[in-house]
């Protein structure tokens, strides 16, 4: 398979790109950078690229490993992981241990703030601090405002053709039911390309994805919710006051319910906070890295 092919390719930013076997199939990772270990998470329908700009502007105080979940953008399937939220979390966890890391950083973004909630709570032995950067959370994982179209992806024969198929197209992209709600900026042609087309072009990637839809339940992650007072590691929540998707309710509740938190909130962007405000975000993150949270901001 050609990995600088559209499907596939990564930027380069990230490093380069590694795989690991897991219990449940093979897995790939970016590596860049040397010292604290950074994890970053991405949503459904994305993968490591989300993170290129916000990776370039830490690389060089940080180790930053960018997993690329089976969230339907990815290479390789994994046809015998569970894809739920909880699955997804064992998933990074295995890695993390395959890695020989703990105490790490964990970062997620739009779906990959739930597994970094419940990663958290699961495995704290693994997660040192947390940053939950505009994301589900509570009720809203995966986001009500996108389930009626998820639900067609998740349970129709001709979704693939049919609701993927017109995203080939890339002015479509931006359209409300694709990533349109989710930034205010348009997303890099090349980034937008390794996104949408794994699961039009690849069978195997599409059937993940469909799983991974259907294996979905906001009760896992409300579940977490009722946990997040037994982690003890330093919370920031960064969201956007003008987010279309994840409610800036939940990030005020997010900081409230996790005893070492504090809340940052990033203007004039949307959910997908690495696109719209990377080096804003960034910075926030530097800053949080060098701090001690001891109290709610």
């Amino acid at each position: 398979m050609d990995e600088d092919a559209r499907p596939w390719w990564r930027h380069r930013s990230l490093g380069e790109r590694h795989r690991l076997t897991l219990s449940s199939g093979e897995i790939a990772y970016f590596d860049v950078g040397a010292g604290e270990p950074l994890i970053f998470l991405h949503g459904p329908l994305m993968n490591s690229n989300v993170w290129r700009k916000v990776v370039a502007t830490l690389a060089g105080r940080y180790r930053c490993i960018c997993i690329d979940l089976p969230y339907g953008a990815h290479q390789t399937p994994m046809p015998e992981a569970d894809l739920s939220f909880p699955g997804l979390a064992g998933l990074v966890a295995e890695t993390l241990e395959a890695l020989g890391i703990s105490a790490a950083t964990v970062i997620g973004n739009d779906g990959g703030t739930p597994v970094a909630q419940l990663l958290a709570v699961t495995r704290p032995d693994l997660v040192a601090r947390l940053v939950l950067a505009s994301g589900g959370a509570y009720d809203n994982a995966p986001p009500k405002r996108y389930r009626p179209v998820l639900k067609v992806i998740a349970h129709s024969p001709g979704a693939q053709l049919l609701m993927l198929g017109p995203l080939r197209i890339r002015a479509l992209r931006a359209l409300p039911f694709s990533y349109g709600w989710l930034t205010r900026r348009p997303i890099e042609p090349a980034t937008s390309d390794s996104w949408a087309l794994p699961a039009i072009v690849d069978g195997e990637i599409f059937t993940d994805l469909q799983r991974m839809l259907r294996s979905l339940d906001s009760q896992d992650v409300l579940s977490a919710a009722t946990r997040f007072k037994e982690f003890h590691g330093q919370v920031l929540v960064v969201w956007s006051p003008q987010d279309r998707t994840f409610p800036a309710a939940h990030a005020e509740r997010l900081a409230a319910d996790f005893p070492n938190s504090q809340l940052r909130w990033i203007p004039n962007s949307c959910s997908l906070l690495p696109e719209d405000k990377p080096f804003e975000l960034a910075e926030l993150i530097t800053q949080f890295l060098k701090e001690e949270v001891n109290t709610h901001a």
